[in-house]
Parts: C-alpha cells; structure tokens; sequence
C-alpha cells in the first residue's frame, strides 16, 4: 500500500487516505508524506457526501471487500472517477488453499469456484482495474476465472530501495527467524509446523541455536509454545523487521497455503538473509533461470536439512544471500515496472467510457450488485438511525 501512495505521490497525484478502521498504535504516519486521513463511517451516506465534496478522479479500495461496502457509493457521488481494486492478493485462492489442506484433498476447481471467489471477481468486474500482485495470480485469473487481460494490472511489490545491505557478516549473526503477523492463519499453521515438526529436527542437529519468532498480535495460545531450554523463542512484536532480520542468519517460512507475495521473504532477501520457504512461500518471487535466495522443500525434513546446511556452510550462505539480492533488484525494483503500471492506468482513464462499454459483465454485474448492496446498505443506515432516535436520555 505504501508503494502504491508513493507511486501516485511520484506522479503528482494529490492523495487522500480514507478509513473506517480505528487507528492502530503501529500505523504509518502518513501525514508525514503529505497524505490527508480521513475518518469514514461504514453505511452511512456522510461518506457521500464527502466524496462528491473531494470530486477525485480516481478512487482505489482495499482488497474487494471495500469495493463491496463502498463502490456504489462511489458510482453514485464520483460515476466519472476511474475505479481501481488493490487485489492484495487472491483470497480465493489462499481461502481454497487452507480449505483444501485442512481437509487433506488437493486444490480443484469445485475450491476455486467458491462463493468468496464469486465475490471476488465481481469486484473485479465492477471496477476499472485491478492491481494484480502475482504473476501465477495473473495467470490464474485470466485461464482459470476468464478474466479479461484489460481488466487487470501486474503490479508487485515496488521498491525504490531494492536492498537494505546489512553491515553483519555470516560470522556475526546468529540464530534462525521467522516473522508474520499471528492473525494471519498461514502464518499460524507455519508456527505450530515449525514446533511440531521442523524446529525439532533442527535443533537435534543445531542443539545451541535458537528460534526467534516474532509477529503482531500473538494470542496466548502462541506465547503458550515458548519453550527457552528448546530455544524456541515467542518474540511478539518487533519494532523494527529490518534490525531482527539483519541479525538473524536463517529465515525460515514454512508456508502450507496461501496466495499473493510474502512480505517476510522480500525483507529476508533485502537484508542478505538467506531463507528457506515452500514452493508456495516462493510463488510468483522467482525468475525464470535464477537461483532462489535460500532453499525451497515442502517436507519438515527437506525444510529443516536445507536450513541446517545454509546455517552451517559459509559459502552456500553467501551464494545465497548474493542470489537474494539479485532477485529482488531485478524482480522488485520501482524502475522496472512503474513506466508499464503507470500507462496502463492513464490509458484507462482517457478511455475509460469505452473501457467500460467493453466491459459487459462489469456493467450488468454493477447494475445488479449495487442495489442490492446499495438498499442493505441503507437499510442498515436507517436502523441505525432509529436505534438512535429511541435511546432513552
């Protein structure tokens, strides 16, 4: 998200950021580039209001629930505005994923067309243009979903500083880590796999090195697995990713499910620590031809042998670490994608009226979808107000 507001900023964009979410104590002061907040209400035609007030030319919504909530709002104050759905990543695809790994049967088609997915590609259809994160996304969408290829945008993540080169040399940095945010139900299932299964079988050839893991929000059911005398370490919150990551010598992700890009991973690599993730912790990170910055397995003891070896061996760690950084400059750089993302955006606004005739099934779908959303959603604004009308003083 960050990069995106960067983006718009770079090209002279006057940008505001809307929420209706409470406002966390780590979020990012955005004030400090020059971008507006402003609280909005959920079901409440204030945000009306304040939009036909603003009159912006284009309006982006967070992942196709927003788009959902909001859209015909937006259709109804702002119908010349060009309207852009940051995907985040394909939740149809990690919701498909978890369902099918916790059943223990293979991903099909019958997952993918969920009713979440079904939600998903209609926002897709209802907006102009949807920023796509992952290639294998991007693939996904347009052979498996039939999503025209003028709807959608490859847009990964966007770095203007590719690397964040670490002083720390091999010798110097200890320890393995692992990072992510506890609510995020993939990053639990790579926890409890991590204790379960991997850490022991590392441990048992690393008996001195520990496993610091740190992540947002851990519930007691995490911290109940710190174990010190197991050097399995429950961090939490780490104030700064960079700083931990750049004193660890091994990440580790192991990833069973989930979609779009890893974050953890990029960080990994940005600061020259070589990691060792799953096929689907890689997706969509890899070049064709090009080494991974680590190891990737997809069994506790492929995951644990690779880890031990990159913790062990001086020269493997750093034809990985160097691998790494080649990877992120080449696949992650701002430079090689803006002028592409860029265009595709200002084309779509200078055309968008005949965009939009191209795009039937995004017409009947807003036709529908918005009153429908639209009459729950005032519904609700209307109870709401009554509720307050008939509160005793």
């Amino acid at each position: 998200m960050l990069s995106l507001l960067k983006l718009y900023l770079a090209q002279g964009w006057r940008v505001m950021f809307a929420s209706a979410a409470e406002q966390g104590p780590h979020r990012y002061p955005l004030s400090a580039l020059g971008i507006s907040e402003h609280k909005i209400a959920l079901n409440d035609s204030s945000f009306e209001y304040w939009l036909a007030s603003v009159n912006p030319q284009a309006v982006m919504f967070d992942r196709f629930m927003l788009e959902e909530q909001f859209g015909w709002r937006v259709e109804q104050a702002c119908p010349q505005a060009l309207r852009i759905l940051d995907m985040e990543d394909c939740h149809a695809l990690r919701d498909a994923r978890q369902r099918c790994f916790n059943a223990k049967v293979p991903v099909d088609a019958q997952a993918l067309n969920s009713e979440l997915a079904m939600r998903e590609i209609a926002a897709i259809y209802r907006c102009d243009i949807t920023l796509v994160i992952s290639e294998f996304e991007m693939q996904l969408l347009q052979q498996h979903y039939q999503l025209p290829a003028s709807l959608l945008c490859y847009c990964p993540f966007l770095l203007d500083q590719p690397t964040a080169e670490s002083a720390l040399s091999y010798a110097q940095r200890q320890h393995f880590i692992a990072i992510g945010n506890f609510r995020h139900a993939p990053n639990w299932q790579a926890v409890l796999w991590l204790k379960q299964q991997i850490w022991p079988l590392i441990r048992s050839q690393l008996p001195q090195a520990q496993l610091h893991i740190y992540g947002a929000y851990p519930p007691p059911k995490a911290t109940a697995l710190h174990n010190e005398r197991d050097g399995f370490c429950i961090k939490g919150w780490a104030e700064d990713a960079i700083k931990v990551l750049q004193q660890a010598r091994v990440c580790l992700a192991p990833l069973a499910y989930g979609a779009g890009l890893k974050g953890k991973l990029l960080d990994a690599m940005r600061c020259g620590t070589p990691n060792v993730t799953t096929r689907i912790g890689a997706e969509g990170m890899q070049l064709e031809h090009q080494a991974w910055g680590g190891a990737i397995a997809d069994t506790a003891e492929g995951i644990a042998d690779a880890a031990v070896q990159l913790y062990q061996q001086h020269e493997l760690w750093q034809q990985a670490q160097q691998h790494g950084y080649q990877l992120v400059q080449q696949k992650f750089a701002l430079q090689q994608h803006q002028a592409r993302i860029w265009q595709q955006l200002t084309q779509t606004a200078a055309a968008l009226a005949e965009h939009r005739q191209h795009n039937f099934t995004g017409l009947m779908l807003r036709h529908h979808a918005y009153r429908s959303t639209k009459f729950m959603g005032q519904w609700i604004e209307a109870k709401t107000r009554l509720a307050a009308l008939t509160q005793p003083d």
